[in-house]
């Protein structure tokens, strides 16, 4: 019966949320997730910093490979600033990773929540 209930609920929450709500949410909870890592930096261990920045990782690239395939229907412009935005996320992250600096976060953590208002206020 609990099982049954779950899957209905998830059904709903799935049909009720927009693509550009979901996009926004994932965004959101990986800045969340970077920001807890900067705020607590020195007590943050390895796995925990690599965990977050994976994360975020793994996301912008589903993002980017999603906006810029050749179904989507975003205008080439669009597509070519996503674009450029990933590359940026994907060598800070690896400046992040490769040194002992958290203020290196900022600028990801910042375009994650700037892309996330964006995405909400386009749902809008």
């Amino acid at each position: 019966m609990y099982k049954q209930a779950a899957q209905a609920y998830q059904k709903t929450s799935q049909v009720a949320v927009s693509p550009r709500e979901l996009e926004a949410n994932l965004l959101m909870k990986a800045a969340a997730r970077l920001q807890l890592i900067k705020d607590e930096w020195e007590e943050s261990s390895l796995a925990e910093k690599d965990d977050a920045l994976v994360y975020n990782r793994k996301l912008w690239s589903i993002l980017v490979t999603s906006a810029t395939s050749a179904e989507s229907q975003l205008p080439q412009d669009i597509k070519n600033n996503i674009a450029s935005l990933g590359v940026f996320i994907f060598k800070q992250t690896m400046t992040v990773m490769t040194s002992d600096d958290s203020n290196k976060l900022t600028s990801i953590i910042n375009i994650n929540r700037a892309i996330a208002e964006g995405l909400r206020a386009q749902a809008e």
